[in-house]
C-alpha cells in the first residue's frame, strides 16, 4: 500500500498540508520530495527517505536550515507537530528563497540572550 500511495505522489503530485497549494510532481526536486516549496512546511510520511510507511502523518513545522558537512547539502529540519520526530529534506531549487531567508533569520529576530548587554 505504500508503494501505491508513493507512486500516486509522484505522478500528481500532492496538496500542501500547510497552505493548501497544489505541488505538481513536475517541480520535484527528488522523488521522495514531500515539503511544499512555498510555505516549506511538510508532512511525516517518511521512516526513511521516499518509503512512505510511517502512520504518522501529521504536519511538520519547519524549524531550521542545517548543512551536512560531509555532504555540504543544505538541508530543511522539520519537527513532526504530533510525535516531536526530528527530519531532515533536502532544499530544493524551486523552494522559495523568501521563506528559506525567513527560516535562517528567525534566531537573529529573536536572540536567546539580551544583545545590549554584550561584552
Amino acid at each position: 500500500m505504500a508503494t501505491n500511495h508513493r507512486r500516486r505522489d509522484e505522478r500528481e503530485g500532492f496538496t500542501c498540508i500547510r497552505c493548501k497549494a497544489h505541488i505538481p510532481a513536475i517541480g520535484f526536486g527528488t522523488n521522495h520530495r514531500n515539503h511544499c516549496p512555498r510555505c516549506l512546511w511538510s508532512r511525516h510520511v517518511d521512516d526513511t527517505p521516499g518509503d512512505r510507511q510511517n502512520a504518522c502523518r501529521a504536519p511538520m513545522e519547519p524549524i531550521s536550515v542545517a548543512v551536512r558537512s560531509h555532504e555540504g547539502e543544505w538541508t530543511l529540519v522539520h519537527r513532526c507537530t504530533a510525535c516531536g520526530q526530528l527530519r531532515t529534506n533536502r532544499i530544493g531549487g524551486d523552494d522559495s528563497e523568501t521563506a528559506l531567508l525567513q527560516l535562517v533569520l528567525r534566531p537573529l529576530a529573536n536572540p536567546a540572550f539580551p544583545l545590549d548587554q554584550l561584552e
